[in-house]
């Protein structure tokens, strides 16, 4: 039986984003394995998924699998705004305590870049200048956190810049992606296998680390969880005061600029302008909040941050899902919303379009990233009811069609990664920094 450590160094709660709940939903997946597959060999994993938390603890979800949160080191909570939106993780360049744990895995999954792949990726090369066994180092890329510090560099300089000022702000932009770009491909090359969910993603790290060494990881989705639900339309106006009788464009994530909240808020705002009864609902939190709602007032219902199975509930209420972010690797809303059966509005170019089989049919790509352009796509859908029933059914036709379960992708990506021959001493060692 091969022991496996997954590494999340993001804080897990009710209301975690997606990087936590895909390990989450695969975690669950392992636990469902049976004992003893159809030859009568046994399934030959053994799964621990480390994520941070307030206090250290263990949630045991089978016999061979379990939660672990660890107490971060250098918590990142006391960085974040005053509404605690942003992911808390940790910043430590060593976590004694997983350093610690670790060796009783023979297999360290990396899934960011922060403490606890720090840590492991130290481990590994003093385990390769030694004598004992030698565990096998993965990654897998779920955040885009170069470009993300890009983005959000250049929103922080255009909020903090007195005047119109880009140069300043796009220079401490592009050196931070350039910076942690470098840092995020030094770490990767010591691990022996990266997975990545986007053909571009994988195009990209292929041509830094090789291409033998990078293979998808796919994102799956809970069709039982996410799915039209014609009953959920009343619930939203009961539960939350949604009104109902005009189209409800959705919107569900971090609400800051690296998502688009401010272009989606100025196209509901054109929207509204030119005499459109159209209503926005956003699911999440985040520093964008109060921007939203002061400039659109009654035409808008903030939910904050829900669980996943309330969450389910909102999107099978509304019309149209509209996530304008460029920062996603993936974008797991996006096939949710799908499945939801949502019509579904995107970035043209974006990872998440990539959940699209037809694009045009099966959702709607907007080519740049300007108000009026969103506001014309939204009204396309809007102002023609059989069009948007068209694309609602489409969409959630494609998810049924072409988005994995989370078992599929447990079984078809993970285990033939996760369970080769043991580790020997003859393995290529880790790559040195």
């Amino acid at each position: 039986m091969s022991s496996v450590a997954v590494l999340v160094e993001l804080e897990r709660n009710g209301t975690s984003g997606g990087h936590v709940k895909c390990w989450e939903r695969l975690a669950e997946s392992a636990a469902r394995l049976p004992e003893r597959l159809p030859d009568g060999s046994g399934s030959g994993l053994d799964l621990t998924v480390y994520f941070l938390g307030e206090r250290e603890r263990v949630e045991v979800l089978s016999p061979r699998v379990r939660l672990v949160m660890l107490r971060p080191v250098l918590r990142t909570a006391a960085l974040a705004s005053a509404d605690g939106a942003e992911d808390v993780t940790d910043l430590a360049p060593h976590h004694p305590r997983l350093a610690a744990l670790l060796p009783r895995h023979d297999v360290w999954h990396c899934t960011h870049s922060f403490a606890y792949a720090t840590t492991a990726v130290r481990l590994a090369r003093r385990a390769a200048r030694g004598s004992g066994p030698l565990p096998r180092l993965l990654a897998s890329v779920h955040t885009d956190v170069p470009l993300l510090a890009s983005v959000y560099a250049r929103y922080l300089a255009g909020r903090w810049l007195p005047g119109d000022r880009p140069g300043p702000g796009a220079f401490l932009a592009d050196r931070a992606e350039t910076l942690l770009r470098r840092r995020r491909d030094r770490l990767l090359d010591s691990c022996e296998r990266v997975l990545v969910p986007t053909s571009a993603g994988r195009a990209e790290l292929g041509r830094v680390l090789g291409p033998h060494r990078v293979a998808p990881l796919r994102r799956g989705v809970d069709h039982e969880r996410f799915r039209p639900d014609p009953g959920a339309r009343g619930r939203l106006g009961r539960e939350y005061g949604v009104p109902t009788d005009r189209p409800l464009v959705l919107f569900a994530g971090r609400l800051d600029a690296t998502k688009g909240v401010p272009l989606l808020t100025a196209s509901v705002r054109l929207l509204r302008e030119r005499g459109r009864a159209v209503h926005l609902v956003m699911a999440g939190a985040g520093a964008e909040a109060g921007p939203v709602r002061h400039a659109l007032g009654a035409d808008v219902s903030l939910l904050g941050p829900l669980p996943q199975d309330r969450l389910a509930r909102v999107y099978a209420g509304c019309d149209v899902f509209a996530f304008p972010s460029r920062t996603e690797t993936c974008g797991n809303v996006v096939a949710e919303a799908m499945a939801s059966g949502l019509a579904v509005v995107l970035p043209e170019g974006a990872h998440t379009a990539e959940w699209l089989s037809a694009p045009g049919r099966d959702g709607i790509v907007v080519r740049r990233d300007d108000p009026g352009e969103w506001a014309d796509a939204l009204a396309a859908l809007l102002d023609h009811p059989p069009l948007l029933s068209a694309v609602r059914h489409r969409a959630a036709a494609t998810a049924r069609a072409t988005h994995p379960t989370w078992d599929r992708v447990l079984t078809e990506d993970l285990l033939p990664v996760w369970l080769p021959q043991p580790p020997s001493r003859d393995r290529e060692r880790p790559r040195a920094a």
